[in-house]
């Protein structure tokens, strides 16, 4: 059975840059009712629907969707590396299920997730540590991106699939909202990262430094209003949130995906995990939206929202 969902931004940097101090307070005490909502909520089983930063798929072979059945965390920006508490035999099952269920996923036994998987699984496991997990990546960095009908497909197949499980299933989304990050385009990459962003592979540790440290400086130069990456969108965010809240998963079907990269940036799309999650709760949830507020020295649009299935 589904128990509730979760749905949040998540920020690579916010243990490194500090935000203003009234801020960070409120978003704190946000995160300490999101876990009391999980921890009431007694799951023993997490569904995470996730995107990747590059650290995990790559266009070597690039899925829309994909369970995984064995994983690990690979550890970037603070978060615990090593291998996640995947249930082999539930993972399984519940790929079979949305595969009959009419969505095409993909399955790995050797999934990376990154810090878009990893931080709201930490985040949230304050008062009830959340360990059996399974981790379903949503593509929302590499184009061409699944559509959002589809993202809605998956997440209600993923949703039968958990409503019938004897497990007590928590279902998260983890990313955006309106944030530009970094991300390196095909078209225009150099030689060198052109390669990267097709074969992949590990980082060594000091290409890794480099990248977050590129990544962490962002934060006060985005502060300061002296970045060139696209401004945080108060009102794409709030437009979203308020779609969400109401139910309303088809928000976002009028755009494509230029339009969303112009508006809330290029890691705006991420809010494809939302979408699924929500779907996954099937319709007339019940919401609670706990948090917003733009974070410029996070380079995020923060926002956090619990949802029960009706």
């Amino acid at each position: 059975m589904i128990v509730g969902s979760v749905c949040m931004s998540h920020s690579p940097i916010m243990d490194r840059n500090r935000a203003a101090p009234d801020a960070e307070k409120r978003f704190w005490s946000a995160i300490e009712k999101a876990a009391d909502y999980v921890a009431e909520a007694e799951p023993d089983l997490v569904v995470v629907f996730h995107p990747d930063h590059v650290n995990g798929f790559f266009y070597k072979l690039l899925p829309s969707f994909c369970i995984g059945i064995e994983g690990a965390s690979v550890g970037d920006f603070g978060t615990a590396a090593g291998k996640l508490d995947i249930p082999e035999n539930r993972a399984l099952s519940c790929a079979e299920h949305t595969l009959k269920d009419g969505v095409d996923v993909a399955i790995s036994y050797r999934m990376d997730v990154d810090h878009g998987g990893a931080q709201p699984i930490e985040l949230l496991s304050a008062k009830l540590p959340l360990k059996r997990m399974i981790p379903i990546f949503v593509n929302c960095a590499l184009a061409p991106r699944p559509t959002m009908a589809r993202v809605r497909a998956l997440g209600a197949a993923v949703g039968r699939w958990a409503a019938a499980c004897p497990e007590r299933v928590l279902i998260l989304g983890s990313g955006g909202l309106s944030h530009d990050p970094p991300i390196a385009s095909l078209a225009t990459a150099t030689p060198e990262v052109r390669q990267r962003l097709i074969d992949g592979g590990p980082l060594p540790h000091s290409a890794r430094m480099t990248r977050q440290n590129n990544v962490m400086g962002e934060g006060p130069r985005y502060a300061a209003g002296q970045s060139k990456l696209l401004p945080l969108d108060v009102e794409w965010d709030k437009r979203l949130l308020d779609g969400f809240a109401s139910g309303d998963l088809t928000v976002l079907d009028g755009l494509d995906d230029e339009t969303i990269t112009r508006t809330g940036g290029r890691g705006g799309h991420e809010v494809r995990c939302w979408i699924a999650a929500l779907a996954a709760l099937g319709q007339g949830y019940r919401s609670d939206v706990l948090f917003y507020e733009p974070i410029p020295e996070w380079l995020t649009g923060m926002g956090i929202m619990t949802a029960t299935p009706a």
